[in-house]
């Protein structure tokens, strides 16, 4: 891997690896691994992934969420997803070192579809490490940063906002708020990456370096960017925090990005 995240024919390298796992988190994932097979069980998990900072091994003891991708035979159901709120609130509970625990549950047709080729495709094949099964990533093409990719990773934000918003009204207690701003925070530094990501040419997760990199083409919102940056590591529950990621850099960032990039193409 060279220093902007691609391998030598300049495709991106596939983040994380289970022996990157900081020792701290070993036992939740020895868990985590035992729960979604008791869980699921073969008949309908046909693989299950880690992603995010644990796998990255850059991970914080007490600060730091897990976030999980299992993936069915099919189509997630209303059982399926009530299974897997249960097993959230099983690890959250049970491990100290976590603060918090997300799980993407989807289906494996649609992740080979080619409506999410460049999306949650991408988001398995590059960012998400091999947990149980046979990885799908075996299916799906090797990625490079061009403007396709882009436009269907982050090219929704707009649709967001809306929602955000909605949830800001509703939120009462600080951990509403923290929650809530973690959420906004690491999406808006994402787009905000994402939207120079074909310029620069290469790919990183890293919070601090995908808003540098930003700043680079943006400087006159570096400063927001990086209290994203900040809020995405560490949420805030001051609601003027959230207030300027979802009032003004985040329409200002979808408006750039369709401009830039276009729209991404609509989900049914």
């Amino acid at each position: 891997m060279n220093g902007q995240g691609l391998d030598d024919d300049g495709t991106i390298t596939r983040e994380g690896a289970l022996d990157r796992v900081p020792a701290a988190f070993a036992p939740v994932v020895d868990a985590t691994r035992a729960q979604i097979t008791g869980t699921f069980g073969s008949a309908r998990l046909h693989s299950a992934y880690l992603y995010g900072s644990i796998p990255r091994g850059t991970a914080t003891p007490g600060i730091s969420d897990l976030d999980l991708l299992p993936a069915l035979h099919d189509e997630p159901t209303e059982a399926d997803r009530t299974d897997a709120k249960t097993i959230e609130t099983t690890l959250d509970h049970s491990f100290p070192q976590i603060d918090g625990v997300g799980i993407l549950l989807v289906g494996t047709r649609t992740v080979l579809s080619d409506l999410e080729r460049h999306d949650l495709g991408f988001f398995l094949a590059s960012l998400c490490t091999p947990l149980l099964g046979t990885d799908l990533a075996e299916q799906l093409p090797r990625y490079r940063p061009t403007a396709l990719l882009a436009r269907e990773t982050n090219g929704d934000l707009a649709l967001a906002l809306p929602r955000w918003r909605t949830r800001a009204a509703e939120a009462v207690t600080d951990a509403d708020h923290k929650n809530l701003s973690r959420v906004v925070a690491r999406r808006i530094v994402r787009t905000g990456f994402t939207l120079v990501m074909p310029r620069w040419g290469g790919w990183t997760s890293d919070l601090n370096e995908c808003a540098e990199l930003f700043g680079r083409y943006y400087p006159e919102r570096i400063k927001q960017m990086r209290v994203a940056a900040t809020t995405g590591r560490a949420p805030s529950a001051d609601p003027t925090v959230l207030g300027m990621l979802i009032d003004d850099l985040g329409p200002w960032l979808a408006a750039e990005y369709t401009a830039v990039h276009g729209d991404k193409a609509p989900r049914p």
